[in-house]
């Protein structure tokens, strides 16, 4: 017998839901046949088979989560056995092994109550490293953490893919940042028709970035540290119908209006067509959320560390306003600036915002 385990799928996943099987138990499979497709908090990826056999077991149902490193596919190969099969996506060494049945990353079902072997240690501490988890801290957090309280749900759905990844986010915002909101208006009835408002957003909030470079920051609660960035990585938050997404604008401090525009479509387009790779996801230095387009005036946008802030936009808005004494109505933009007050303070919280306001006026 030999096993397959769930590959590393890119920069670090920690676990997939099965989505759907291809194959089932009994089937005849040639090496590089569709195998499963499985979610990650990226995207929907299909996994081949990565050697002709015959499917032994399916380690899993559509709806299940698997770690990576942990057994996919039991089956059959006319190919030398080594145990364990890697496959052509994986990324990090795989343990081997040439016994009947072993796991990588977590016990066997019915050994759970067993102690764990030195192997399993060893493949713990490996997957540990692996993703850089601090075991004896983790440990300590798990101990001292509150129990979460389940209720009786009568038809519980699990979260799966992306809304599971963001509810996790969230958590571990809740958590660890200790976060403040500032409130503002923006008075825009002087721009042009026709201005596009997301661009001169980002481009607001990357020149309030060089002014303030405190708001574009990382910031490790852990070691009590901060990096600053000088380059702009804008997170745009993307809602769609399989939750939301922050897809990454490089550099947004220095590329033109037009680029500026054709990254936003592109990104969006990916969003949609779940086709954006892992790269395009991750590294925002900060984040922009345009959540006005739908409703709402202000908010208190979520900081996801290792991120410094956020800033929500709401409805665009008719308000009457005072001009030289005489009452007027004007478009009236509103902002809600959210940031980890461990690492910014609020005087760099208010000037970062002023100056965006400012740029907006012009």
């Amino acid at each position: 017998m030999r096993f397959f385990n769930l590959p590393d799928l890119g920069e670090g996943i920690p676990e997939a839901d099965i989505v759907e099987w291809h194959i089932k138990e009994g089937d005849s499979i040639r090496e590089d046949d569709l195998m499963v497709s499985v979610e990650t908090a990226k995207a929907v990826v299909d996994v081949p088979a990565p050697c002709s056999g015959v499917i032994a077991r399916l380690c899993g149902q559509a709806g299940d989560t698997v770690l990576t490193g942990a057994p996919l596919v039991e089956f059959v190969s006319d190919q030398e056995d080594s145990g364990t099969v890697v496959g052509k996506l994986v990324a990090n060494e795989a343990e081997t092994s040439n016994e009947e049945s072993f796991i990588v990353g977590a016990p066997e079902p019915d050994s759970a109550s067993s102690s764990l072997s030195s192997r399993n240690i060893k493949s713990l501490d490996s997957l540990a490293k692996q993703f850089h988890v601090d075991l004896g801290s983790a440990a300590r957090q798990r101990k001292n953490a509150p129990v979460e309280k389940s209720y009786p749900l009568q038809n519980p759905e699990p979260l799966q893919g992306v809304r599971k990844h963001m509810a996790r986010s969230m958590a571990e915002s809740h958590a660890s940042v200790v976060p403040v909101t500032l409130f503002d208006d923006v008075d825009i009835d002087h721009w042009k028709s026709g201005e596009d408002i997301t661009v001169r957003l980002i481009q607001a909030l990357a020149h309030a970035c060089k002014e303030e470079p405190a708001l574009n920051a990382w910031f490790d609660g852990a070691t009590m540290s901060r990096q600053l960035h000088d380059q702009v990585d804008l997170g745009l938050a993307v809602d769609s119908k399989e939750g939301l997404f922050v897809p990454v604008i490089r550099d947004a401090g220095n590329i033109k209006k037009t680029q500026i525009r054709s990254a936003i479509k592109e990104l969006r387009k990916g969003v949609e067509e779940r086709s954006l790779p892992n790269s395009e996801l991750q590294g925002a230095t900060i984040t922009l959320s345009n959540f006005g387009v739908f409703a709402g005036k202000y908010a208190t946008p979520i900081v996801v560390p290792p991120m410094v802030s956020i800033v929500g936009v709401g409805r665009l808005r008719e308000e009457i306003v005072s001009v030289n004494g005489k009452p007027e109505s004007h478009r009236m933009l509103p902002l809600s600036l959210s940031f980890d007050h461990r690492a910014a303070t609020g005087g760099e919280a208010t000037r970062f915002l002023h100056c965006m306001i400012k740029q907006l006026q012009k």
